[in-house]
């Protein structure tokens, strides 16, 4: 039995049992339930609702699943999305319509997918112009699908830059402040969730809402790491910085390293933060992009960083040949603990980042088997050891699971579930809730 919230199912095989009846009355009666393609042309938008060019949306970069949607909305103005999620929304439980926001597609295990749903393509809002506003305070308003990347640019015309970074910049701004948004920056600035002032969110219900940390802030901090469970991030207001310079000598000079061991590269600021474009274009060109990508990101509490590294280093993870391993530190004091992400219960933690590609292999061996077995190791061993690691980018696929990640934090979430999202219409990819449905 599971503890859902208000309106959910409780049962697995009722909610499969009611949406066969559904499809079958649906079917044999020819009743046209509201949410049927017909339903949702009626719609009055500025953008458009695709429904047959739509099997882009069902690919991610981890190209391991494949959900096919109903329809792919490509929003002109914020009324699309809030219109299309309000007209689910008021046809209520009788309607299996859910609705997934896809930016940049670079979530892993389909989360920005929405089987027999509506998946919103918020990189639509690209071509909205982004607003710089320079002062002691300075920030940038952009809207959620804009890439990281774009911002860097339109902000350096003002000598200024976001503080905090992920380590590929081709991503959006809803899809990263729905989980973390980390780098090799969060140990000094804290992850982008850290560095948001205010918030556009459309919630589960279709209403627009604005949000800060002093205006409808439980909805402002539940949407940042929420994995898009309460509403989707529409406008954002960055905060910003003046640009670092190059001072490379100024930097190694107040580092204790032995001198033999330095190599140093300098590159321009923008060279070094889009680093990874460069490997995605040559990787591209070998059509080697575009394979599975069964990566695995652990926060490992500091303490238990060297139990960790000499078994997964000393023994599960023997072959690194798949792709590179990231291992930075992070001080959990530049984190706002009201937000939904979870963290290992230490001041400092690792993040350790297995970045494999399952590429084709010469010897005709499944190298994305082989890869998904080592990461079950690995969570196997965290678990035994009672390691007390937490996922980034979680992916689990029952609600006791996502239950005993969450922890005490579980309760939380499943009110805001309730008050944001009580059908359960956003974000199923991740498999957290699912939406209830019944026959009237």
């Amino acid at each position: 039995m599971r503890h859902q919230p208000v309106g959910f199912l409780r049962e697995r095989n009722i909610l499969s049992v009611r949406s066969f009846m559904l499809l079958f009355l649906s079917c044999i009666f020819n009743l046209g339930f509201p949410g049927t393609p017909s339903s949702l042309k009626t719609l009055p938008l500025d953008g458009h609702l695709c429904f047959d060019k739509i099997h882009h949306a069902a690919r991610d970069f981890g190209n391991r699943y494949q959900f096919l949607p109903l329809a792919v909305l490509h929003p002109k103005s914020v009324s699309d999305v809030a219109t299309t999620i309000k007209h689910i929304w008021q046809m209520g439980p009788s309607s299996e319509l859910t609705v997934a926001a896809r930016g940049h597609a670079h979530s892993l295990q389909g989360q920005a997918q929405a089987h027999r749903g509506v998946v919103i393509n918020m990189e639509s809002f690209s071509g909205m112009k982004m607003q710089v506003y320079i002062g002691k305070h300075p920030y940038v308003d952009v809207y959620g699908g804009e890439l990281w990347i774009n911002i860097l640019h339109e902000s350096l015309k003002y000598g200024l830059a976001p503080k905090s970074w992920t380590d590929y910049l081709h991503l959006t701004v809803g899809g990263t402040l729905s989980n973390a948004g980390i780098s090799g920056q969060a140990f000094r600035h804290g992850p982008q969730i850290s560095n948001v002032h205010q918030l556009e969110v459309v919630t589960g219900k279709g209403e627009v809402v604005n949000c800060s940390e002093k205006q409808n802030a439980d909805l402002f901090y539940g949407v940042l790491g929420g994995l898009g469970q309460f509403g989707i991030i529409t406008r954002a207001r960055i905060s910003l910085e003046p640009a670092p310079k190059m001072e490379i000598e100024n930097l190694l000079s107040q580092l204790s390293y032995i001198s033999s061991t330095l190599f140093v590269s300098e590159v321009s600021y923008v060279e070094f933060l889009d680093r990874v474009h460069v490997s995605e274009i040559k990787l591209r060109s070998k059509g080697l992009w575009e394979v599975p990508h069964p990566w695995l990101n652990l926060l490992v509490p500091r303490s238990k960083i060297h139990n960790f590294a000499e078994e997964v280093f000393g023994n599960i993870l023997r072959d690194t040949s798949n792709g590179p391993v990231l291992v930075y530190p992070v001080n959990k004091s530049k984190w706002n603990n009201r937000t939904s992400v979870v963290l290992p219960d230490e001041d400092i933690f690792y993040l350790v980042a297995f970045l494999s590609s399952a590429v084709p292999s010469s010897s005709g061996t499944d190298g994305l088997e082989h890869i998904l077995i080592q990461n079950k190791r690995i969570l196997d061993f965290c678990e035994a050891a009672h390691l007390g690691v937490k996922q980034y980018l979680p992916h689990y696929t029952t609600q006791k699971e996502w239950r005993a990640h969450f922890g005490p934090r579980w309760e939380v979430f499943v009110q805001r579930k309730s008050a944001y999202d009580p059908l359960a219409i956003l974000s199923p990819g991740h498999q957290i809730f699912q939406k209830a449905i019944s026959i009237l």
